[in-house]
C-alpha cells in the first residue's frame, strides 16, 4: 500500500538553434555591468554610498567631477531663489 511511485521531473534543455553568442541567451544583465562598482551585491545604503564616493574620488575624467559641481551648484542656487533667499546678504554693501 506505500509503495507508490513519485514521477519524477524532466529535464528540459533548450538550446536556440541560430544562436551563436558566449553564455545565455536568456540571462538578464544590464550592459555595463562590469564597469560599476555599486551595482554589485547588495551592501546597504551605506555601503552603497561609500562606493559611489569613492568612484567620484577615484574617476579618471576630470570633466565628469566639474560637471557635477555645476549642476549641483545650479539646483542650489534654484532651490534658493524658490524658497526666496535674498542672496544680497553676500555682496558688499556700497
Amino acid at each position: 500500500m506505500g509503495l507508490m511511485k513519485m514521477k519524477k521531473n524532466r529535464k528540459y534543455n533548450y538550446k536556440p538553434r541560430f544562436y551563436k553568442g558566449e553564455g545565455s541567451p536568456f540571462e538578464l544583465k544590464h550592459k555595463f555591468d562590469e564597469q560599476r562598482t555599486t551595482v554589485k551585491p547588495a551592501k546597504g545604503i551605506k555601503g552603497k554610498l561609500n562606493a559611489a564616493l569613492h568612484d567620484y574620488k577615484h574617476n579618471q575624467d576630470e570633466n565628469v567631477n566639474k560637471r557635477v559641481l555645476i549642476i549641483v551648484a545650479i539646483l542650489v542656487l534654484l532651490f534658493l531663489f524658490i524658497i526666496g533667499f535674498d542672496l544680497s546678504i553676500f555682496l558688499p554693501k556700497s
